[in-house]
């Protein structure tokens, strides 16, 4: 293997948080997974595909979102919506790819599509693949996507 590794894929050593962390487009996220106690079950052996928005995809937002998800008392609006953005297992983008309807950790199914080159799930497209990490992978995303209410 060459020194050369950047058309090799990165496999880190660190777990899913400290991955996104690392990255540095992830703080808002960050903040989102502490407050909905998640850091934790993301911090486990998984493994687990995170469809990650990025601080960009959370300042699109409607003004007060985030502020009021961050509440105590919206918790569970919270860790619903963190958890739609989780599918148990590793899958990378060619995997995802194949997916249509895959069922999220939160227990709703989102909805992928390709349009192009561009691979979207819900209204969201990746922008940033295969971030990998010890126990799953990162594909960025530049919105936030919201679960339907139960």
């Amino acid at each position: 293997m060459s020194n050369n590794d950047s058309n090799v894929s990165r496999v880190s050593g660190k777990n899913l948080v400290d991955t996104a962390a690392a990255d540095g487009s992830f703080h808002t996220l960050g903040k989102a997974l502490e407050a909905a106690n998640l850091t934790s079950v993301l911090k486990g052996p998984g493994p687990y595909t995170v469809f990650a928005p990025t601080d960009e995809a959370f300042e699109k937002l409607p003004k007060d979102t985030l502020t009021n998800w961050l509440k105590p008392e919206n918790k569970a609006e919270l860790i619903s919506v963190l958890k739609y953005h989780v599918l148990p297992g590793r899958a990378s983008v060619v995997d995802v790819e194949k997916l249509t309807t895959p069922k999220m950790m939160q227990g709703q199914t989102a909805t992928i599509t390709k349009e192009g080159d561009k691979l979207r799930i819900d209204e969201a497209t990746i922008t940033k693949p295969d971030i990998t990490s010890s126990n799953g992978v990162i594909h960025a995303i530049d919105m936030v996507n919201v679960p339907t209410k139960q």
